[in-house]
């Protein structure tokens, strides 16, 4: 119940229904709040308990200073929680421990129990081994589930075991997609109050539901563990920036193209812990697809969430998708009533202030290795012809500014492009040629495309133009489609256009992530071999929102993020190198010339579709029982029990080590001595470089942990697959096949040097913790900018505690990783500004004492402190000292760490109730 001091309290009738709210006008200084405050106020008024959310939370949030830095510390309580299946099996798994932790302790272990709604999408684990056939998505959902049945049971018994715990089975579509058209409430209803939807999710790209109105965004599964658990996610109040549209799109220009020219304004803006809120008259002119496409796409631009107000839009999708009469007219009776109904004109008080045309967007594809670096598509063969030269050995300058290149590798340029032309023999027999920049990989994948239909229509259109063009993909491009939710294939079907995306090798390979995880699936056998022998730097081009390096595929150097159509496209040309604005993609059957114009849409050809193809019946059927599963799982054995039964010989789910030896009261914080460096890294390291997702090679710790336990190469499966089991976990931390250690220098991949051995020779980063932790030495992280950026992966900090690592000391954080951090006990320290390891000549072989993180235990925070880097390990030899902010920002953030991490400190509080 809440303290209710403002008499906020009251009673909202719609229909026959009457809800309990509480009235934000009731709050002074409500009404010029930006939206996604008034959400946050809310929040607060319903949850205001006298303790930890107070009324003086209330009036500091109600008189909110847009220009003032955030220092004021809330609790925000969210109404759920939604996981993806890779992060959310450690969820499960963490909470299966914490039951046999709490009865250790002499605790209920029924306390143990999410006390909001969490709900799972399993969508990360299908892996696209087959494409180009009809057969493709039956078999790779029997390869899914013959690789991951332990996983599976497992997620079957949580949902047995758990209440308010359910699973959307495999085969059914991506979390985020299935969120937005059945999950999501926008207004929720329970215990007859009606108020905001908002949630936290296991998936940094929980935003996308905030094109619906609903305020949620990523966060470590740890931090969802805690959400679960029914402890409030602690927060500052942010800053928030106004991001004004006006005009309309192009016709030309899709909503890829759009959401690459605001990631590219958001970075570069900087809105790194900040909220985005899109106002102006250019958002009642913006689909809901749309808005959604841009709020998954929040991560790459920084911003904590990207959130659009609720108007009729919001309410025709809410139609559109299957919700209720009575759903959509309590969503609009209660934002009109709240003020939290978009108003064009008006100019709410936001923190920042940019704005955008609409009108000037043009089509656009983002990479070789980042979502924000835009390329105008015009352009794009000629920045190729630039950004390749970064990933060919061979291509080298002389003194003179010109090519040369050792004889055995000449010719090595083609028209001022590096060139390595390579045969290949197909499997029946053909031949081919493939060079630097041909596209191996063309996927229409990730929710952020394949939930907006206007987008995928396109791409069957420019797919269906090829076909009666007589133009197919390029023998060496491996095609791919796995939309986010059985809808999409509805409407392809209903219109008539599968068919033609099934002759361009479009064919369906499962419903999930796919490539834009990391489970593209291996390359053809004879593509891959000419790869590598060749060391190609070959591309992929996907319809998805991340394509960091190491990302998408092992062979595969270079990433484009594209529109669906333009994926299409460039599997018809086949190559980087193709500017496919002015060349031909191919030739028809009378051998003229074929452009990208001659099978590109029309505005009308794609709304036609969309108007005729998708109705609420196909919602209706695909989400009428999407909890119930097919046959494969309902045929599942699972455990029963509160507690789970571990499987000793498993080498998907065993139980993690976070509460050995845990006690009651968490012992005194330590100062670091004596510490070495694990490694030392440049900017813009992802999460993805911290903790991979993707293939498992074998002589790699990992590999070689699975072979000794008996598992064969072609079931290692994927690192997201394993999450379940540390040991894999932990040896696949910092193991990413492109990361650079700058203390093993001439390396990439998962390598450091040991100083436990003479001379520190260069090792596995896993086998030197294992050394380091033996000898009792404490290991830190040294970083630049960005550090932790990406996906919101919490086993990125996980692997790094069980590694031994007390510290990060970096340039700066992306937000989820540096809270993960916390939440696993490790201290995230910062740089003075403008210092870095390199201005302060630090190389990574010194050793490191951190002095004043004692300073904890007296309750405070300490701003700062002392860092001694001594070089050649003596404590009283040369050093280099310098004062590293603290970046434990909140209170909140202060007791997990005191307590050794958040599970503990939830788990503590639990027992103690």
């Amino acid at each position: 119940m809440s303290a209710n001091s403002f008499d906020a309290r009251s009673t909202l009738q719609v229909g026959d229904e009457s809800y309990e709210i509480f009235r934000l006008d009731k709050v002074e200084g409500a009404a010029r709040l930006p939206y996604s405050l008034k959400v946050l106020l809310e929040n607060l008024l319903r949850t205001e308990d006298g303790a930890n959310i107070t009324a003086d939370h209330i009036r500091a949030l109600g008189g909110w200073d847009s220009q003032a830095q955030p220092s004021q510390e809330i609790q925000f309580t969210p109404a759920r929680v939604i996981m993806q299946d890779f992060t959310g099996v450690p969820c499960v798994v963490d909470l299966a421990t914490m039951r046999e932790a709490v009865k250790e302790l002499g605790g209920d272990p029924a306390k143990i129990n999410p006390l909001a709604p969490a709900e799972l999408v399993i969508d990360h684990s299908v892996i696209a081994d087959k494409f180009g056939t009809k057969e493709a998505f039956g078999q790779n959902v029997e390869l899914e589930y013959g690789r991951n049945k332990e996983r599976y049971q497992f997620l079957r018994w949580g949902q047995t075991a758990f209440d308010e715990f359910k699973v959307v089975p495999p085969g059914t579509g991506i979390v985020h997609q299935v969120n937005i058209e059945h999950l999501a409430r926008t207004v929720m209803v329970r215990g007859g109050q009606a108020y905001p939807d908002t949630l936290v999710g296991t998936d940094s790209h929980t935003t996308m539901v905030n094109g619906l109105g609903v305020l949620g965004w990523g966060v470590g599964g740890i931090e969802a563990e805690a959400a679960m658990l029914g402890q409030p996610v602690s927060m500052l109040i942010p800053r928030v920036v106004g991001f004004k549209l006006t005009g309309e799109l192009k016709p030309g220009t899709t909503a890829t193209d759009l959401v690459l020219t605001i990631t590219e304004m958001l970075r570069k803006h900087g809105v790194v812990g900040k909220f985005v809120e899109f106002y102006g008259e250019g958002v009642a002119a913006t689909s809901l697809a749309n808005r959604a496409t841009i709020g998954n796409m929040s991560p790459e631009f920084g911003s904590t969430a990207a959130i659009f107000p609720i108007d009729d839009e919001t309410l025709n999708y809410l139609r559109l998708t299957g919700r209720s009469d009575q759903q959509v007219a309590l969503v609009e009776a209660y934002a009109k009533e709240q003020g939290l109904w978009l108003d064009p004109a008006a100019e709410p008080d936001f923190s920042e202030k940019l704005e955008l045309d609409l009108s000037t967007v043009v089509p656009s594809i983002a990479g070789p290795k980042r979502p924000q670096d835009r390329i105008v598509l015009a352009e794009a063969a000629q920045q190729f012809a630039q950004d390749v030269r970064n990933y060919v050995a061979d291509a080298e300058e002389d003194e003179a500014g010109k090519e040369s290149f050792p004889a055995s590798d000449a010719p090595a340029v083609s028209n001022g492009v590096p060139s390595k032309p390579t045969q290949v023999t197909a499997p029946d027999g053909s031949t081919y040629e493939i060079d630097h920049g041909a596209v191996t990989v063309a996927a229409i994948t990730s929710c952020t495309n394949t939930s907006n239909p206007y987008v995928m229509v396109a791409a069957a259109l420019v797919a269906k133009k090829a076909v009666e063009k007589g133009l197919t993909r390029k023998p060496w491009v491996k095609t791919t489609l796995a939309p986010g939710s059985k809808v999409v294939t509805d409407y392809f079907d209903k219109a008539g256009l599968t068919p033609y995306l099934d002759k361009v090798g479009f064919n369906l390979v499962g419903y999930g992530c796919t490539t834009c995880i990391g489970n593209s699936g291996p390359l053809p056998d004879e593509v891959s071999k000419a790869v590598n022998e060749a060391d190609l730097a070959v591309t992929s081009v996907l319809s998805g929102n991340r394509n960091f390096e190491g990302r998408i595929n092992p062979d595969v150097k270079m990433n484009y993020l594209a529109s669906p159509p333009l994926v299409v496209a460039y599997a018809l040309a086949g190559s980087m190198k193709v500017n496919i604005t002015t060349e031909a993609l191919g030739t028809d059957q009378d051998g003229n010339p074929v452009f990208l114009k001659d099978i590109w849409p029309t505005e009308a050809e794609v709304n036609d579709v969309v108007a005729n193809a998708i109705g609420e019946d196909m919602f209706n059927k695909s989400y009428q029982d999407v909890f119930a599963g097919d046959a494969q799982w309902q045929a599942l054995s699972i455990p029963t029990g509160n507690t789970f039964e571990w499987d000793a010989e498993s080498t998907y789910v065993r139980k993690p080590p976070y509460f050995e030896g845990l006690t009651m009261d968490p012992a005194p914080v330590e100062d670091v001595t004596g510490a070495r460096v694990l490694a030392k890294l440049g900017d813009s390291v992802t999460t993805d470089h911290i903790s991979p997702a993707g293939a498992i090679k074998a002589d790699t710790p990992a590999g070689k942990y699975l072979t000794e336990h008996g598992v064969e190469r072609r079931d290692f499966n994927s690192y997201g697959s394993r999450r379940g089991n540390h040991e894999v976990m932990i040896r696949g931390t910092f193991a990413n096949i492109r990361l650079r250690n700058q203390i093993a220098p001439g390396t990439e991949g998962g390598y450091t040097r040991d100083f436990t051995q003479d001379g520190g020779p260069v090792s596995f980063i896993y086998d030197a913790s294992q050394n380091y932790q033996a000898a009792g030495t404490p290991l830190v992280i040294l970083a630049g900018k960005e550090y932790g950026s990406g996906s919101s992966r919490d086993w990125a900090a996980k692997g790094t505690a069980l590694l031994g690592v007390k510290a990060v000391i970096a340039e700066s954080y992306e937000r989820i990783h540096r809270s993960n951090l916390i939440g696993m006990g490790v201290l995230p320290l910062q740089f003075p500004e403008g210092a870095s390891a390199q201005s302060l000549g630090l190389t990574g072989e010194e050793t490191y004492h951190i002095t004043g993180v004692t300073a904890l235990n007296d309750g405070g925070i300490p701003e700062t402190v002392k860092v001694k880097a001594a070089r050649g390990g003596a404590a009283d030899g040369e050093s280099v000292e310098f004062d590293a902010k603290v970046r434990i920002d909140t209170p909140g953030e202060a007791d997990y760490y005191r307590n050794g991490g958040i599970m503990q400190y939830v788990l503590r509080s639990l027992i103690r109730k």
